[in-house]
């Protein structure tokens, strides 16, 4: 017991690097132990079993028993979402302009269906939203769990009795309880996924493609480090840097790790707790972001486009590439409701410019070898977003009623749970 509560008592912070280290560490010393792989496994595969359920349930008792209508707030932080991604995805295609890159094509190649067009992605994103609530929840559609979550609080709070409400509200309480027991034993979940990396892929990745991956990791970098903050800076008239590195260091590590935003939803729904927010606004924005802020997947797809265009010698105009970053945009608010993820939109954008299929498909390929760091920063960049921007819009109202601000932004007020 006394191990326990030293365990409990030290900052997460300094847990998880200590499962960093000791994982960096056996991967370089031990390969092949099976036992340390699983707990990377199981931590994964249960926060990733605990989101749907803790998002359907939190928006549906928070709209349930909300006093407030989905106000401004949401309307600002779909536009911070989308401009953001635009811009990551504008820095993507100047930056491969500046350093273009050419690819050593894979002989083989993923045979998986892709998108044929943007119309398709958007189209599919649509028929996700209306399957069945069911299905959405056993397949983790974050878009479709919201839309039903959303009709089901809307006619809970016109309809429902109060011990109805009541009920949703302990079942809410539950199921957060449950993703803080998951989230405590991070460390030993980082530590099985840090030795998985190390063990298997080691640095041989950076032999051949170094150059595609500083350009990748440099242009997400860059959003998470100027763009991002640059449009927290307009809207709260703030210095956002604190909220920034608190949004990487509590969101983004674990996200690096995990290389899933939906698996990190329960993590960044533990941190608008920290930073004081409205339940009733994150536990709708944040699955949200999950669905449509994906910076990482613009970045990767014009990047990945244009190597292929250079590769295969096609020239692309200046025209040509501001159509190819607003094709990105969209594409990316996708890519949760296709399966592989952003790799996998890559073949559509590389019609574009006439990229041939079978070409387009090794692209792929090689996108899959150097996934294992690109989705890290990518997943890391996005999820990390989605707290920030949801923070954003919420304390720019706190700003505009004048309510005092959290410390960490020069505030007097203390927003720690």
């Amino acid at each position: 017991m006394k191990i326990i509560q030293k365990y409990n008592s030290t900052s997460l912070i300094i847990r998880i690097l200590c499962g960093l280290v000791i994982g960096a560490v056996l991967g370089l010393l031990f390969h092949g132990l099976r036992v340390v792989p699983l707990l990377g496994t199981l931590f994964v595969s249960a926060l990733k079993a605990i989101a749907p359920i803790l998002v359907f349930v939190l928006v549906v008792s928070a709209l349930a028993q909300g006093n407030t209508k989905l106000d401004g707030r949401f309307g600002l932080v779909i536009t911070l979402y989308m401009v953001s991604t635009l811009l990551a995805s504008c820095l993507a295609v100047a930056a491969s302009f500046l350093f273009p890159q050419t690819l050593i094509l894979a002989e083989t190649a993923t045979a998986e269906a892709v998108p044929t067009g943007v119309g398709e992605v958007l189209s599919n994103l649509l028929v996700g939203m209306v399957s069945n609530p069911i299905h959405a929840l056993a397949d983790g559609n974050y878009i479709g769990i919201l839309f039903w979550a959303v009709l089901i609080g809307v006619a809970a709070k016109k309809l429902a009795s109060d011990a109805t409400k009541k009920m949703m509200q302990d079942l809410a309480d539950i199921v957060s309880q449950l993703v803080r027991w998951v989230i405590n034993l991070a460390p030993f979940g980082i530590l099985g996924l840090v030795y998985s990396n190390v063990s298997t892929n080691g640095l041989a990745i950076f032999k051949d493609y170094g150059s595609l991956l500083l350009l990748l990791v440099g242009c997400m970098l860059a959003v998470a480090l100027v763009v991002d903050p640059l449009l927290a800076a307009i809207v709260l008239r703030k210095n956002p840097y604190p909220l920034v590195f608190r949004c990487l260091k509590e969101s983004g590590v674990t996200a690096f790790f995990t290389r899933s935003s939906a698996a990190n939803i329960p993590v960044n729904m533990a941190l608008c707790e920290k930073l004081g927010m409205d339940r009733e606004m994150y536990a709708v924005s944040i699955p949200l972001g999950a669905t449509i802020n994906m910076d990482g997947a613009a970045i990767t797809i014009a990047v990945m486009a244009l190597a292929a265009a250079n590769t295969v010698g096609i020239q692309v105009s200046f025209v040509t590439a501001l159509v190819l970053a607003v094709i990105a945009t969209l594409a990316a608010c996708g890519t949760s409701g296709v399966a592989g993820g952003s790799l996998l939109l890559i073949p559509m954008a590389c019609s574009l410019f006439g990229v041939d299929a079978d070409v387009a498909m090794q692209v792929v390929a090689v996108g899959f070898i150097i996934n294992v760091v690109q989705d890290s920063v990518e997943t890391a960049l996005n999820s990390s977003g989605d707290v920030m921007f949801a923070a954003t819009a919420e304390y720019a109202k706190w700003r505009k009623e004048g309510k005092p601000l959290p410390k960490f932004l020069g505030g007097t007020l203390e927003t720690e749970v």
